[in-house]
């Protein structure tokens, strides 16, 4: 029998049934009807051309061909359970894989990993440099950071403010436009075009212009006072998402990595 078209469900049954020797017994732990014990052994039955139990005025007794598989079952079972906990096992280990772009982990991600881990002194972070969409199952991936309008297929949430700021140097800078991926169009002549926003930045401070970034991007430059504002901050339907796929999304270490990032 090809393994696709294993009755599992049945034969979870049938373990039910032969330790319990009751339907009404196997019912309550399945949290399922009697009827419903009954109408699994019979299409178990009728699958495997066999019969299984026996109703006699004892109760409910095993036919030969139940006890000359139910060990195998059963061993079957628990080698089950022990690929489950196999697989579970990496929802406690201490070891992260995130993707984010190159600028965001340099001026935002990494020192928020810093002080997550300082408290959790066994953490260690695998962290891949990504500026497009990656498949999570491929690149093994449990956490993604995002500039997105949303989570898309995924699960996520939103960190920081979906606004971009202009900015340039501290004592001001010509009316000039740095400009990079992803970046708002703007009216200013171009001065220089970099490979993304944290370098925009840089170019800004350096005076070469003014560069339009994610606010979340600027915040740290503009508080330490490298790069000022120019006018207010400006509503965009782009923003920084933490991203993963439901499984992911689910473990308990991928949960205290979100809540401490977003805290």
């Amino acid at each position: 029998m090809k393994r696709t078209h294993l009755p599992l469900n049945g034969l979870r049954v049938l373990d039910a049934a032969a330790r319990h020797l009751s339907f009404t017994r196997a019912a309550d732990e399945l949290a399922v009807t009697p009827a419903a014990v009954g109408q699994q052994i019979r299409a178990l039955e009728d699958m495997l051309g066999v019969v299984l139990f026996r109703r006699t005025p004892k109760g409910l007794e095993m036919t030969p061909e139940t006890e000359a598989g139910l060990e195998a079952l059963r061993g079957g079972f628990l080698m089950f359970e022990e690929s489950v906990r196999a697989m579970q096992a990496g929802q406690s280990s201490l070891s992260l894989t995130i993707a984010a772009p190159r600028d965001i982990t340099a001026k935002w991600l990494q020192t928020r990993l810093a002080a997550y881990a300082a408290g959790v002194p066994e953490l260690s972070f695998s962290l891949v440099a990504a500026d497009e969409a990656l498949d999570f199952t491929e690149a093994n991936l449990d956490l993604a950071l995002r500039l997105t309008d949303g989570p898309g297929e995924h699960e996520g949430i939103r960190i920081g403010d979906a606004a971009f700021v202009t900015v340039e140097a501290p004592n001001g800078g010509p009316e000039t436009r740095i400009d990079w991926p992803g970046c708002p169009a703007g009216t200013l002549p171009t001065v220089m075009r970099v490979a993304d926003g944290g370098l925009a930045i840089e170019a800004a401070a350096n005076g070469f212009g003014q560069a339009s970034v994610p606010a979340l991007l600027a915040a740290r430059d503009i508080a330490e006072g490298r790069v000022r504002p120019v006018g207010d901050a400006r509503p965009s339907e782009r923003s920084y998402w933490l991203i993963a796929p439901l499984p992911q999304w689910r473990q308990k270490k991928v949960k205290a990595l979100v809540e401490a990032l977003t805290a």
